[in-house]
């Protein structure tokens, strides 16, 4: 387990630390301290992914791997969680805070709106803690999802709105699959989730969004300078994209803080398709290496309900 990276200021006489049993699954409305970003949250409910890992399915085979490769996936928990909005300042350079995105029911087919401070944490980046106070979190949907009985473990428990909310929006926040892959010591994850269908100048368009986790194993600093995406589309279409560092970061040094995680949006004239392609990255004497990243399924739910037009409960 990595070191606690300060998220934000902590009072140590209301928060006292649980210890963390990596193999039990936590209860929902937990309160945790995240392990690589630092800020505090509470969990919401979790999520059965299956991880398909690369790194675990062939071993010492690093530079002579095949390209097309099969992957057995396991049985992962992941969390949806709130951040505490007095954390969000201290790791917007290293995580989106806003990293969450649906489509919205305007005519605009490019029209998305975003849910601050929700996020999505795998299990073994749960640090469990308890506290003595009822609203230990500052999040605006805090109070309107939980509320505080001291007569539970944790003390909180659910309130009809999160219960609505989360059946409402349950087929464009669900997190099925995780892909994990490692070159040269730097760790890419990929967690795609499908978005919904919009009807743009008498076709179907399909929409998903991304969530890349990049992690330095290393100490040795690199950063991150072009991206390079090959994206096949059922309708036969391959397109290939290149540019300079991800979402509108030129550059991002990757060293002093290990990891960091952003999210994105591909769009499909058709139901379903696949992404892969490579990071590069820059060492400090200048040399350049390729990080794959593991290659993806884009998929649409068969039985697909309107999207969510707004934050309604």
């Amino acid at each position: 387990m990595r070191p606690l990276n300060a998220g934000g200021p902590r009072n140590p006489a209301e928060e006292r630390h649980w210890g963390f049993q990596a193999l039990l699954p936590l209860l929902a409305f937990q309160l945790f301290l995240h392990s690589v970003f630092g800020y505090r949250g509470i969990v919401l409910f979790p999520w059965q992914a299956r991880l398909y890992d690369r790194d675990v399915s062939s071993p010492g085979r690093e530079r002579r791997r095949p390209r097309v490769q099969r992957v057995k996936g396991k049985t992962h928990t992941y969390y949806q969680v709130l951040i505490d909005a007095r954390d969000c300042p201290h790791i917007s350079q290293r995580s989106q805070t806003e990293a969450v995105t649906f489509l919205t029911n305007h005519d605009d087919s490019r029209a998305l709106y975003a849910i601050p401070g929700l996020d999505y944490v795998s299990h073994e980046d749960i640090l469990p803690y308890s506290s003595t106070n009822q609203v230990p979190i500052q999040h605006e949907l805090f109070e309107r999802f939980l509320v505080y009985d001291q007569t539970k473990v944790p003390p909180f428990v659910a309130r009809d709105t999160l219960l609505a909310w989360q059946e409402k929006n349950h087929p464009w926040l669900e997190l099925s699959d995780v892909h994990r892959e490692t070159t040269e010591n730097i760790r890419v994850t990929v967690i795609p989730f499908y978005m919904g269908m919009r009807e743009a100048q008498n076709s179907h368009v399909y929409w998903w969004r991304y969530c890349i986790r990049l992690e330095n194993l290393n100490n040795e600093v690199v950063q991150l300078r072009e991206r390079h995406w090959r994206i096949f589309s059922l309708s036969g279409t391959l397109e290939t994209i290149r540019g300079r560092g991800v979402v509108g970061r030129v550059s991002t040094a990757m060293g002093g803080q290990p990891a960091f995680q952003y999210s994105s949006h591909v769009s499909l004239h058709a139901s379903s398709g696949h992404m892969w392609g490579t990071f590069r990255f820059e060492r400090s004497d200048g040399s350049h290496f390729d990080v794959r990243i593991p290659p993806f399924s884009l998929e649409s739910n068969k039985d697909e309900k309107t999207p969510p037009s707004g934050l309604h409960w």
